[in-house]
């Protein structure tokens, strides 16, 4: 389970770099600051996507969860969000390392 959560965790940091890779070139391009939103990123991967996941959240779960959450999360940078998801699933999958044989306990 934990390789899955750091497998997901690098995609999203892959996202991310070349998201924020894009945005920079097109910042410098246009000489102006251009920040990607989510649902254009998955829009330009696949069109159908946003409508498939709209309808299956407003069918299963909640309109009110689509409406206020999911709509207002598709608006904001796409790199903030893949690198928000990215330390999410890092911090998951995180196993600390035992502190030793001699070390001592802080109380």
């Amino acid at each position: 389970m934990r390789f899955l959560l750091r497998f997901l965790s690098l995609l999203f940091l892959a996202a991310a770099v070349i998201v924020g890779i894009i945005d920079s070139i097109q910042s410098v391009a246009g000489e102006t600051v251009a920040m990607t939103p989510v649902g254009a990123a998955l829009f330009s991967i696949n069109p159908a996507i946003l409508g498939t996941a709209e309808a299956y959240f407003r069918a299963h779960i909640s309109a009110y969860i689509w409406e206020s959450v999911i709509e207002w999360i598709l608006l904001q940078p796409a790199f903030l969000v893949f690198l928000a998801l990215s330390l999410l699933f890092w911090l998951i999958a995180y196993k600390r390392q035992p502190a030793g044989r001699f070390a001592i306990r802080q109380r």
